[in-house]
């Protein structure tokens, strides 16, 4: 698979900067209502330049920090609050959590542990270390490890950020002997901490309610969501008990009004739930922990295998890191995955079973409810609501911990053993059979179909690891077909801009011999007719010029996508090419920018006090064959960008229609509203 980076729709092809550099286009780009950019000419000076400080950074764009204002990033805030006791609970000084949604909609989240600091910060004078902690970004402390070994909360930016988003915070901590307090509005303190009556007890509390000003007008904690978010931690750490209390004013459901959650074994408790009346393949679990005296790291798993699925899913996968969940997945699961494929393998070797050989990770994890919870310290996350692991150190830490217990498990238990063995066996060939008959489906349709003329297909017959490029006029085709790889490499060269389909009536659609074209070559019909498994490529990828005209046409073949067959970038399989726009030479040494700034970077840094050749590529025509197939086309060297949906794709037709549909005046509103969020130094 190729490098790629993340790419909602219209992102890169609305905003036409050159492609990002080759090893570098997974690192997103900086807001530039926050860290300012170039505007015309006139009128713009110093005093044009807006400095936020404190907590308005977060208010002015809280999609950076919680992901959204929608229903999911409201609840973060849940989740940024509950990190932090549980933080206190894993470390082994707090064993009760309470969480209590009251009448008016306040949360409070309390637990019995340390107690938030109160006393005078040294780097902030005139404030104590709580209201530090509640109005600076990136005060904590779990930067060092010394206050905690592991910690789900890691930049500093949780709690303020709750705040920051709340149109009222009250925060309470049972500290040194006294009940102290103090009250924030919308991130700004209320008063200084007040020191209360004496006290013997110890904890933290936080009230807060979400900010209808930033998450919209009647904008409300869900009780069936917390209830679940609450729960689902309990399970993650055995010692700590979680005591669930609701106003019955607030519940429209099932949910209870009050509960108490304490799963002494953790993950298996968990797991044990989802699969009761489920028939396995083997009669227990496969379940452990791996925890040593002194050392941080923890790992524990719980994983089952059944032949009837799981609901509306076949298998599932829940991971965490530090008791936060990691939706998007990461080096743990990939650590799980690779445990068990390797013990599997190792077992049919060892039994004799020579088809064992087939399986991959795929066959192993196919109709399997897996799940994997990692304690480490310092772990590295994607993004700062922390939906996928990328710490290195957590793959090697699964896969050792799981190692010897589940070859233990195997040979302790012969017949369910052999069982799970066959079962993941037959997953395999089930798999090498449906790649059969795809390839066999491609050869026939590809000797049915009456393909595009300039159309230079595949050699191989399969269908996977096969990509089409979709590449902007002849000249660029011609380079792109001597660059390619022959065998799972198909070019399909574009005449200048196609139809905008979000203006144009479903008879141009239907006329418009460009398009069907491009829908031939692809083997699918469009709209209500369009099937995934029909798709002659696993990849389409648009591979435009890195210029204005470029990403015009990207957003056009976009937009034709997302219209007439979203499944397509629903799965992932619409991906954006990021061809670079400058060749620096000096020598022997060759160095490509993929634009002005990153050309005047490499100047003062590669070729620092040396006059290097430089050329800037007017179009993929004028790149040597060989220098499109290094830098845009080998999956060895190249990045992808994968265009995505966000989680509220109603906001996607919104945003077609605004850019692409028929009335012009939203798209003067539009450039309006965002023309100082354009550089002056565009592409045009």
């Amino acid at each position: 698979m190729p490098k790629t980076a993340q790419a909602s729709l219209f992102d890169d092809a609305l905003n036409p900067a050159p492609a990002a550099p080759l090893a570098e286009a997974h690192e997103p780009r900086p807001d530039p209502a926050v860290v300012g950019v170039k505007a015309p000419a006139s009128g713009y000076s110093a005093k044009d330049i807006e400095v936020l400080e404190g907590l308005e950074p977060v208010r002015k764009r809280p999609g950076m920090y919680i992901g959204g204002t929608d229903e999911r990033a409201l609840h973060h805030l849940f989740a940024e609050v509950l990190d932090n006791a549980m933080d206190e609970a894993v470390g082994g000084f707090a064993k009760v959590i309470e969480v209590t949604l009251a009448a008016d909609g306040t949360l409070t989240v309390r637990d019995d542990g340390r107690g938030i600091p109160v006393d005078p910060h040294p780097k902030h004078p005139g404030k104590s270390a709580l209201e530090v902690i509640m109005t600076v970004l990136h005060s904590g402390g779990k930067f060092s490890g010394k206050a905690y070994e592991t910690s789900g909360g890691l930049h500093g930016v949780g709690v303020s950020v709750v705040n920051a988003l709340s149109e009222h915070v009250e925060v309470t901590s049972w500290k040194d002997g006294f009940v102290w307090r103090q009250a924030f509005a919308r991130g700004k303190p209320l008063g200084q901490i007040e020191k209360l009556e004496p006290t013997k007890r110890k904890g933290t509390a936080v009230a807060f309610r979400p900010d209808e000003q930033i998450f919209g007008e009647g904008c409300a904690f869900k009780p069936a969501r917390l209830y679940r978010m609450a729960r689902s931690k309990a399970y993650l750490f055995g010692g700590v008990e979680i005591r669930w209390k609701c106003d019955p004013s607030r519940i429209h459901d099932q949910t209870p009004a009050e509960a108490v959650f304490r799963f002494p074994n953790g993950l298996a408790d968990f797991l044990a739930e989802r699969v009761k009346d489920i028939e396995t393949v083997t009669p227990e679990p496969f379940a452990g922990r791996y925890e040593r005296p002194g050392d941080p790291h923890k790992v524990e798993w719980a994983v089952a295998w059944t032949p009837a699925g799981f609901g509306e899913a076949d298998g599932f996968m829940q991971s965490y890191c530090n008791t936060v969940p990691t939706p998007e997945g990461g080096t743990h699961e990939a650590g799980l995955r690779a445990a068990l494929t390797r013990g599997l393998k190792a077992y049919g070797e060892l039994v004799g079973e020579k088809r064992a050989g087939l399986i991959t990770a795929e066959d192993v994890v196919a109709q399997a409810g897996c799940m994997v919870s990692v304690f480490i310290r310092n772990p590295e996350f994607q993004g700062q609501t922390k939906e996928r692991l990328s710490s290195s150190e957590a793959q090697r830490l699964v896969e050792n911990a799981l190692r010897d217990p589940f070859d233990h498990w195997l040979t302790g238990q012969p017949k369910a053993a052999g069982a799970l063995l066959q079962f993941v066996i037959e997953r395999a060939e089930e798999r090498l059979k449906r790649r059969k008959e795809k390839e066999v489906a491609r050869a026939s349709a590809t000797r049915k179909l009456r393909l595009p003329g300039k159309l230079a297909d595949c050699s191989g017959q399969a269908t996977d690891g096969t990509e089409i490029f979709l590449v902007e006029g002849d000249s660029a085709g011609g380079s792109a077909k001597q660059a390619r790889d022959r065998r799972t490499q198909a070019i399909l060269p574009l005449r200048g801009k196609i139809l905008n389909v979000a203006s144009a009536g479903a008879d141009k659609l239907v006329a418009n011999k460009e398009l069907a074209d491009l829908l031939l070559a692809l083997g699918v019909q469009a709209g209500s007719k369009f099937k995934e498994e029909d798709l002659r490529y696993e990849r389409v990828v648009i591979m435009t010029d890195a210029d204005v005209d470029g990403a015009h046409i990207a957003s056009l073949l976009i937009t034709f996508f997302y219209r007439t067959m979203p499944e397509l970038i629903r799965s992932g399989r619409l991906y954006l090419a990021l061809p670079p726009l400058y060749r620096i030479s000096h020598g022997s040494k060759v160095v490509y920018a993929k634009d002005d700034e990153h050309r005047e970077q490499l100047l003062a840094t590669e070729f620092k006090g040396k006059k290097p050749d430089i050329s800037r590529f007017k179009g993929l025509g004028e790149m040597m064959p060989a220098q499109l197939k290094e830098t845009t086309m080998d999956p060895k060297t190249r990045t992808l960008a994968r265009v995505t949906l966000p989680r509220a794709e109603e906001a996607v037709e919104d945003l077609v229609e605004t850019l692409m549909g028929r009335k012009p005046e939203l798209r003067f509103r539009f450039i309006q509203e965002n023309a100082e969020f354009a550089a002056a130094d565009l592409d045009v």
